[in-house]
């Protein structure tokens, strides 16, 4: 008898719907977010955004750092807080610059038309924008194709911004 063996090609997309379909089950996750809110940031119950990291740390340090209470400002619903008085004067001389893209949710689930929490410590600076994921593993297909992402991401959000993400 001759046994062939055989490989079965799956498409990109399938991988990584599997991927975050792993994402919304019943896994535990360090991070929550309301799953039937239709706000277009993500933001924990009082409202802070990034949970609780200093946007400004992504652009200058490379990495999260955790803010504090004591810094803190509010720009388009949402809570900033922030490492450092400095950190946060430059915030608030220019909060768009440094407000995640998306409203802080996952770029790659954007791009795939759904609403997902994020690690803040899964992220990329593309072109002065923060683009946060919701794990390394979407990361991994996020970073296939940076450019593509984005504008698939650019055009979907549109479209799925003021949705619940129980809804997408």
């Amino acid at each position: 008898m001759n046994i062939k063996s055989r490989s079965i090609v799956v498409p990109a997309f399938v991988a990584l719907a599997v991927v975050l379909g792993s994402v919304s089950g019943s896994a535990p996750r360090a991070f929550a977010y309301d799953e039937a809110s239709t706000s277009a940031i993500n933001v924990e119950g009082s409202n802070v955004i990034l949970h609780g990291f200093d946007p400004i740390a992504y652009f200058t340090v490379g990495k999260p750092v955790k803010g504090k209470n004591a810094y803190s400002a509010e720009f388009e619903g949402a809570t900033y807080h922030f490492a450092s008085a400095e950190n946060m004067k430059a915030f608030q001389a220019d909060p768009a610059k440094y407000a995640p893209a998306f409203g802080g949710f996952c770029a790659m689930g954007v791009a795939l038309g759904k609403k997902l929490d994020v690690d803040p410590s899964v992220f990329e600076v593309v072109d002065g924008k923060l683009y946060l994921n919701v794990n390394a593993d979407v990361k991994k297909k996020w970073v296939q194709d940076i450019p593509g992402n984005i504008k698939t991401a650019n055009e979907t959000w549109p479209t799925i911004e003021n949705k619940a993400p129980k809804d997408l």
